[in-house]
């Protein structure tokens, strides 16, 4: 397996998840576990073989995945793009598959936060998939296009001015090929729509089925495997945090019941797994992966 791309199969799709880099969190902890009760918290980083005192960084990896429909060839999510000098690696990673830019014709934004807008654009400010139309569900696009209010976030000013300002470069360029949805529905079709609110206004989940398998992409309703097994604990960043932890069970109790295959955006690369049900919560059971 190739921490760059890793190709895989659901039912007559052809997917394939696509790094665009990588990322280190500070603090890891304290960022995605805010309200966990630090004794609890302390006893379970130690079950997953984590030093609480220890643990000062998370690298996430920033994947995208794409689907050969065969009629379609989807893009979730483009990226950081320029955000790190340890990011913006998509489109050579597309490339180096044979996946050309123009090759793509939708791409899906599940939400508007750099790791998952930033590789919109090219370094000249137009759409760096310029034969796609873009998809994103309206509320969030409303939010992140009108004056957001990141009072609640419980995060430095400076992460709340940078979540604003690449949601202003990377959003308007793409609005002549854009395309809103305001309820869940068929992209193309075997790709749906899933509401999926909470961690942004108008975060939004993908379904894919072929034949009798299917994919749940959950975007980032869980940002670590920890928040399958203690999902009543959210992250810094959750705008609506309430409103996060129903939309994470929903999409947990979906894809267990449906045992459908899960991929996570941070989760460590590929970030494919099934969830089955443990206690109270539940837990990634990752897929096989070689080399």
């Amino acid at each position: 397996m190739s921490n760059k791309s890793f190709p895989f199969q659901v039912g007559a799709f052809e997917c394939i998840i696509v790094s665009d880099g990588t990322f280190a969190y500070p603090h890891p902890a304290q960022i995605f576990f805010v309200n966990a009760p630090k004794g609890h918290l302390e006893q379970v980083l130690r079950e997953h073989n984590l030093d609480p005192e220890q643990w000062k960084q998370y690298v996430s990896p920033y994947p995208s995945l794409v689907i050969n429909t065969g009629q379609h060839r989807v893009l979730v999510d483009t990226g950081a793009g320029s955000l790190e000098p340890t990011t913006g690696k998509l489109i050579p990673n597309l490339q180096a598959k044979g996946i050309a830019p123009e090759d793509i014709d939708t791409v899906i934004l599940t939400h508007g936060h750099p790791d998952h807008i930033g590789g919109n654009i090219d370094s000249e400010g137009k759409p760096a998939f310029p034969n796609a139309r873009y998809i994103m569900w309206k509320d969030e696009w409303d939010f992140w296009t009108s004056e957001p209010n990141l009072a609640e976030l419980d995060v430095d000013e400076h992460i709340k001015e940078a979540l604003i300002t690449v949601a202003r470069n990377n959003l308007p360029p793409i609005q002549d090929q854009l395309d809103l949805i305001d309820h869940e529905t068929e992209i193309v079709p075997g790709i749906r729509a899933i509401a999926a609110p909470g961690h942004t206004p108008g975060q939004m989940a993908v379904a894919i089925a072929s034949a009798s398998e299917q994919l749940l992409h959950i975007s980032d309703a869980a940002i670590h495997p920890i928040h399958l097994e203690q999902p009543d604990w959210y992250a810094a960043v959750d705008f609506a945090p309430e409103q996060a932890l129903t939309t994470r069970r929903r999409l947990l109790d979906r894809a267990a019941a449906q045992k459908a295959l899960v991929f996570a955006f941070h989760f460590p690369f590929p970030g494919l797994g099934r969830v089955v049900q443990k206690g109270e919560g539940w837990q990634l059971q990752p897929i096989e992966t070689t080399g």
